[in-house]
């Protein structure tokens, strides 16, 4: 069978085929499920984090580094020969070879703080990935809670609407019947209106608050996800291994190795050489071997010294600083952080007394009005005030996890 090339078709074709390619990526990369916790977000999140994709790498750089610093040179040793001969000057035969190898040696301490130093960055790099999780644990946590809100604040414009459009409809129906008047129909579309404008206005920020978690590369989740209370606390001061202030630690840590080992390191290392040499003067001669030893000591110090040694000062005293600063700072949000969540259970418990006796009066005013007892005016307000009642309430319920996973984030706790 023959196959013709057709060129009323190849357009179509080639864009078919340019449609596929491009949605090769797509269909190859499964999406996340929607996680049941914080936890699983976080799971999500840290797993598209580029230092995650790197870790193992620079744990590999650091192994290979700590690896160097064992070995009993600081460089290779290195081979060198040479040749002497008067062949095309007098050519009497006289001849000289020579070979033999060159091994630098460690200055004194350099070997013992190189050690140190590569222990320094492995630490180093374990804790600056547990801050760059608390870090990404304090994005999370931010737009988790955004979601919340916005899923609740839909949820109640839902609500809201329902309840809206059930009063217009019973409304209509006494309109008919001749029990109130058109302005109180008029009323009743009115509040359907505000309510959809409310919900819409929750759907966008809905979807922008599912935009803040796609960012993180974490799929909208549902309803909930409190993260477990800490043990109440007294002292606001953090605890010496949170993720912040081991980060610094190890930073000032390595800064210090790094300026030991730049004073030792005043010139370059000296070089021990062994040499075997073989010769003779004239042709007819026999060879003459020798074996000779030589020390090679550089004198003065070099010109990056000093520049080395004052870069690894500036790095240790900033850390340090910046640690001072920063257990402020922590202490400071661990102490506001406890404030707002006694605040928020507070108001919580107070929403909730709120909430029961605001659904017990719109079931009184309900009632009456169904009898004809009340105005629609009161209806509505009424209605009006039960709906923000439980909006509010549930808001506080949110607000109360929200300021455990704050408190949280402030002690340098991951997600549970």
């Amino acid at each position: 069978m023959l196959w013709k090339f057709s060129p009323r078709w190849a357009p179509r074709r080639l864009g078919a085929a340019v449609l596929v390619l491009a949605a090769l990526p797509v269909l190859a990369q499964s999406p996340a499920a929607p996680p049941a916790n914080l936890a699983e977000a976080f799971a999500q999140a840290w797993a598209r984090q580029p230092e995650q994709a790197a870790a193992q790498a620079r744990r590999d750089a650091s192994g290979a580094q700590r690896a160097a610093a064992e070995r009993w040179t600081p460089e290779p040793p290195a081979l060198q020969a040479s040749l002497k001969s008067d062949r095309l000057t007098g050519n009497d035969g006289a001849y000289e070879i020579e070979a033999g190898v060159s091994v630098p040696l460690w200055l004194p301490r350099e070997r013992a703080l190189t050690q140190a130093q590569a222990d320094a960055e492995g630490l180093a790099l374990e804790s600056r990935l547990r801050a760059m999780q608390w870090r990404l644990a304090g994005q999370l946590r931010e737009a988790w809670w955004g979601w919340q809100l916005a899923l609740l604040e839909q949820q109640a414009a839902l609500a809201r609407h329902d309840n809206a459009a059930q009063l217009a409809r019973d409304v209509a129906r006494r309109v008919a019947a001749g029990d109130l008047s058109r302005a109180d129909q008029n009323q009743a579309d009115g509040a359907v209106a505000t309510a959809q404008a409310e919900q819409a206005e929750a759907e966008a920020a809905l979807v922008q608050a599912r935009q803040a978690l796609a960012a993180l590369g974490v799929a909208a989740p549902g309803a909930g996800g409190a993260e477990p209370r800490p043990a109440t606390l007294v002292d606001p001061t953090p605890a010496a291994d949170h993720p912040a202030l081991a980060e610094l630690d190890d930073r000032a840590r390595l800064a210090r190795h790094a300026q030991e080992l730049a004073a030792v390191q005043k010139r370059a290392n000296p070089e021990l050489t062994l040499l075997a040499g073989r010769e003779r003067g004239a042709r007819g001669e026999p060879y003459a071997r020798s074996l000779s030893f030589g020390v090679r000591v550089p004198l003065g110090s070099s010109s990056g010294h000093r520049v080395k040694v004052a870069m690894a000062s500036a790095e240790r005293i900033e850390a340090e600083q910046a640690h001072l600063l920063e257990v402020q700072r922590l202490a400071a949000d661990s102490a506001a952080a406890q404030a707002r969540l006694a605040a928020a259970s507070a108001v919580a418990e107070a929403s909730a007394r709120r909430v029961a006796l605001a659904q017990q009066t719109r079931g009184f005013y309900d009632k009456s009005f169904r009898l004809g007892e009340s105005d629609l005016p009161t209806r509505l307000r009424v209605e009006q005030e039960a709906h923000e009642a439980e909006r509010q309430s549930a808001r506080a319920r949110v607000a109360v996890d929200q300021a455990v996973s704050t408190l949280r984030q402030a002690l340098g706790l991951l997600p549970q």
